[in-house]
């Protein structure tokens, strides 16, 4: 049995909404709740308690009306795992905004202006400088530059060390690149700021929770439900819940880059094989996929019937990895060809799902994970190409979210058509391409996006190499 596609561990932080509020969806993920929202020319305005405000429209990936979308672009980027929850700006933030960005990119010079004059310690000077770093950092998100929004919200920090906004804003990048630990400091901070905020909390149980420290979490989730209801967290917190209460029973055992926990009926021979392997694996995927994890990952092996009630998995799926490799082992003393095949299969997600910060689509990240554990298209690629020519295939698009709804026969053709099209990539321009279109999944507004730009196609263009390839490599057209 094959693997569920990759499932996010966190879901987006929902903003606080009136019944007529409009939501605002950037391209970055972030959510912007605001009354009478239009579009006029290339700027998008809305209302908000602190008045009339404005963003570019370049940066609006679609906004959603009572419960509708429309999208400003070709395609909506993909939510990401996290979101900071809406802040209302300080009044002047808008004019401060344009100055700080303006013609495409940064105004360093004017930015450098007012660190000068926060250095007096001024109250209103510090504002300012805090509120032209969080425009340059909105600046980089939205044009994918993840790594300079850090820099922008760290240096926003040293002068205004207690701003909320800059605080949560920068957590939720850290956990987006599932910097667990490095997250908790500034959501640490932002908890001494407001004691009160349920947002706070809600970060730090996923914090928590990928860092594999499940109890905090709980702790965390349950202060976040005191303050305020909320069915993401209530969902969140009774799965940590059944986590601890299966494996509080469990062995653990630990390597530099895995955290293993075991139900005690399970050979500690298997585990250490299961460690053993998965330390090979880390380093051929870091060698393939130019990337490394910078946390630990966690692993969690179950008797059967404890894997079912833990995951609530459909039946064809034989393994799952929502930030955890969960893993039924029940019956086994060694680690078997097959098992060492699930094993990749699903540490591949792992360093995928962390290299796209969350936002590859499940075809990439099936077919990655199918070609890194050795499957190949022999047996499947006649019958490709014959569904092909009736028009029988998905479209990558119709592919690109969750296929938890699948049946069995749907998910078999989903994962034979990923896996041929991940060949084909790799056949045209190897591993390097594989790398350039991941690079890509973690900045562009959409999969569609990635593709364009990495590989220099678009998504029909891709299909129709996959089937080309197929019928060259094994059908010998």
């Amino acid at each position: 049995m094959r693997f569920v596609p990759f499932i996010a561990i966190v879901s987006a932080l929902a903003a606080s909404s009136c019944i007529s509020a409009d939501v605002i969806v950037l391209k970055n993920g972030n959510r912007i709740v605001g009354m009478n929202v239009t579009e006029d020319g290339g700027r998008v305005t809305y209302q908000t308690s602190a008045g009339q405000l404005s963003i570019p429209k370049a940066i609006v990936a679609r906004i959603e009306r009572d419960g509708f979308s429309s999208s400003l672009a070709d395609g909506a980027a993909i939510a990401p795992p996290v979101s900071a929850p809406q802040i209302e700006p300080a009044v002047g933030y808008e004019e401060i905004a344009q100055k700080a960005v303006h013609g495409g990119a940064v105004d360093y010079a004017y930015i450098e202006s007012l660190e000068s004059g926060a250095r007096t310690g001024a109250a209103n000077a510090i504002n300012k400088v805090a509120a032209a770093h969080y425009a340059a950092a909105q600046f980089f998100l939205a044009t994918g530059d993840s790594e300079s929004a850090i820099e922008q919200y760290q240096q926003g920090l040293e002068f205004a060390p207690s701003n909320f906004g800059l605080l949560m804003n920068l957590a939720v990048l850290y956990l987006r690149q599932s910097q667990f630990t490095q997250a908790l400091n500034p959501l640490q901070q932002a908890r001494t700021v407001s004691p009160d905020s349920a947002d706070v909390y809600k970060l730090m149980g996923w914090a928590y929770y990928g860092a594999d420290k499940t109890g905090e979490a709980i702790e965390a989730w349950k202060q976040a439900v005191k303050l305020r209801a909320d069915p993401d967290v209530v969902e969140a917190l009774k799965k940590a819940e059944r986590d601890q209460a299966l494996e509080s029973s469990y062995r653990e055992g630990e390597t530099a880059h895995f955290d293993l926990k075991y139900y005690g009926g399970a050979a500690p021979e298997l585990a250490r094989g299961i460690l053993s392997a998965l330390e090979n694996d880390y380093n051929d995927l870091q060698s393939q996929l130019d990337y490394t994890p910078p946390e630990q990952i966690a692993v969690i092996l179950y008797t059967g019937q404890a894997f079912a009630d833990i995951t609530r998995a459909p039946s064809w799926v034989g393994a799952l990895n929502d930030g955890r490799i969960r893993i039924p082992v029940e019956g086994l003393t060694s680690v078997t060809p097959e098992l060492a095949r699930e094993l990749k299969h699903e540490l591949t997600h792992s360093f995928v799902g962390q290299k796209t910060h969350y936002r590859a689509p499940t075809w990439l990240q099936e077919g990655i994970a199918q070609w890194m554990e050795g499957r190949r298209s022999t047996s499947d690629a006649a019958f490709l190409v014959d569904a092909a020519k009736k028009g029988a295939l998905p479209s990558l698009g119709a592919l690109d979210g969750s296929w938890i709804q699948f049946g069995d026969e749907n998910a078999s053709v989903a994962y034979a058509w990923s896996l041929a099209v991940i060949e084909s990539i790799i056949d045209r321009g190897g591993i390097g391409d594989v790398n350039r279109l991941l690079d890509a999944m973690a900045s562009a507004p959409s999969p569609q996006d990635a593709v364009q730009q990495s590989l220099r196609m678009s998504y029909g263009e891709l299909q129709q190499q996959a089937i080309d390839y197929l019928n060259h490599a094994y059908l010998g057209n």
